[in-house]
């Protein structure tokens, strides 16, 4: 089964696309949606939708797992929640099954331990995956962390 994890946001979309047969894992893909600042908020939206389209045909996932957004207080709290809705919606579009998990789930099911520093959740994806070094940005390298969590408890 293909899954693809989804670190959503407005300036960068991380995202991971892994593989997972017969209990082994692979990885195939990852990195991220970049906007620009200098954008309209609705032209970011829109380079969001059609970017991640692109991905999805691509890779042809059947599961997508995207992280809940964490409520907190931030200017660019309604922005991400707005990217988000656009990534729910674009998924939908390709007829994934989508799977939501809260950060602390996220890293339960990677480490062991929901309140995981950073660098464990990445030595985890790591050591899963048979990585020998660091997918970058860190928002990829959470997109992989989440499609592993999908994995984990579809």
């Amino acid at each position: 089964m293909r899954f693809i994890g989804i670190d959503p946001g407005l300036a960068r979309v991380g995202y991971g696309i892994i593989d997972e047969i017969e209990g082994r894992k692979k990885m195939l893909d990852c990195g991220i949606i970049e906007t620009k600042s200098s954008q309209k908020e609705e032209e970011r939206l829109l380079e969001i939708s059609n970017d991640l389209s692109l991905i999805i045909k691509k890779w042809s996932p059947k599961i997508a797992a995207v992280e809940k957004f964490f409520f907190y207080r931030s200017s660019t709290t309604i922005s991400v929640v707005q990217a988000r809705g656009v990534i729910i919606m674009t998924l939908g579009k390709h007829n994934l099954s989508i799977l939501e998990f809260p950060p602390m789930q996220i890293k339960l099911a990677v480490t062991g331990y929901g309140h995981s520093k950073k660098d464990d959740v990445l030595n985890s994806v790591m050591s899963e995956l048979n990585l020998s070094s660091a997918p970058k940005p860190d928002d990829a390298a959470d997109a992989l962390a989440i499609a592993l969590t999908g994995i984990y408890l579809q």
